[in-house]
């Protein structure tokens, strides 16, 4: 299949399986983007480790933001109050991209995808709080793809789930709340984690306090998506009150020194969400190698998914004990997920 054909397909499937019921505008685009030579040729340029879809309309969003008379814009509701038929935006979209190519390019070649989700925080909270509860210590959170870091300020955040009690720290400014599809949450939600400290790994980090990345990750969300924009604005206020350590670089190759730096009477965590899909298998496999040497000094969890599959898994990892906890695939933007 020559290169434009594997293209083409990423962007159909992108329209099928991640927009559908979510983003029109994105659906919209993306099944005539995968028809265009030309905006394919333009998605040649974006590195293979990247998803496609997601840096392109990034990119275009990003350079948006700073183009007022752009006719494009009318067509996002982000940046209109009444935006405009989607099914008749590519046009615009097309020449938007003519007229901005060599900047696309150098996005391309600048940025990454590097989405902070803050609303999936939503299933971890239960995850950490059960972890905290059964040891009794202090959590050390180790984030793989940090991004900026808002998901290491879990305990800091309120959950209301399936519109039912609120927890976590109640008197936040940031409520996530989500629907619960499986069984009754445990009660250690009911006690937020102690967490000793917050570590963030990433090929490039960014800071909440730099204008231009904050102008990027609210980019890289979705036109129609204003309630994870205002999730993630009022979860920056809270990070840049937080104590945490962000540190640039490949997490695999440097996760057994970073642990070496970690207080010894805390429980270790290492999670990452919709990250891994970047990783290359190699290093996925050696990722996990790491954990378990790990593991032969230090008791670690390992929470993640799309490392070998789309599920959400919490491994446990103790010398030669090991135990895997599997939960279903939860929502990509966390508006729902299953407890078992």
């Amino acid at each position: 299949m020559i290169v434009s054909e594997k293209i083409s397909r990423n962007f159909t499937i992108f329209a099928e399986k991640e927009c559908v019921g979510s983003s029109r505008l994105y659906e919209c685009l993306s099944y005539e983007v995968a028809k265009d030579d030309a905006i394919l040729e333009l998605s040649s340029h974006i590195p293979q480790d990247q998803p496609k879809p997601n840096l392109l309309f990034a990119s275009v969003q990003y350079l948006l933001n700073n183009s007022s008379s752009a006719e494009l814009r009318s067509y996002y509701p982000n940046f209109v109050s009444n935006a405009k038929n989607p099914e008749v935006a590519f046009p615009h979209f097309k020449t938007f991209c003519l007229e901005h190519w060599d900047a696309l390019i150098s996005l391309f070649q600048t940025k990454l995808v590097q989405t902070n989700e803050v609303r999936r925080c939503a299933y971890l909270y239960p995850i950490f709080t059960g972890i905290y509860a059964k040891h009794k210590k202090p959590l050390t959170l180790i984030e793989i793809g940090t991004s900026a870091g808002l998901q290491l300020g879990l305990d800091q955040y309120a959950y209301q789930y399936n519109e039912g009690s609120i927890y976590g720290k109640t008197d936040s400014n940031v409520l996530i709340e989500s629907t619960n599809k499986g069984m009754d949450l445990p009660e250690s939600i009911k006690t937020p984690p102690v967490i000793r400290q917050r570590i963030g790994i990433d090929l490039h980090t960014n800071n909440v306090k730099n204008e231009d990345d904050v102008e990027w990750l609210n980019a890289l969300i979705w036109p129609e998506h204003t309630d994870r924009r205002k999730l993630f604005n009022a979860a920056t206020d809270v990070i840049q009150k937080l104590d945490i350590e962000l540190i640039v670089g490949n997490a695999v190759e440097l996760i057994e020194d970073i642990v070496k730096q970690v207080d010894e009477d805390s429980i270790i965590c290492v999670f990452h969400t919709h990250v891994a899909n970047q990783i290359p298998l190699v290093q996925k496999e050696q990722l996990v190698k790491n954990l378990k040497t790990i593991s032969q000094e230090r008791e670690i969890y390992h929470i993640y998914n799309n490392l070998f599959d789309a599920d959400l898994h919490r491994d446990y990892f103790y010398k030669e004990l090991c135990e895997e906890h599997i939960f279903e695939r939860p929502d990509g933007h966390a508006r729902w997920f299953t407890w078992s």
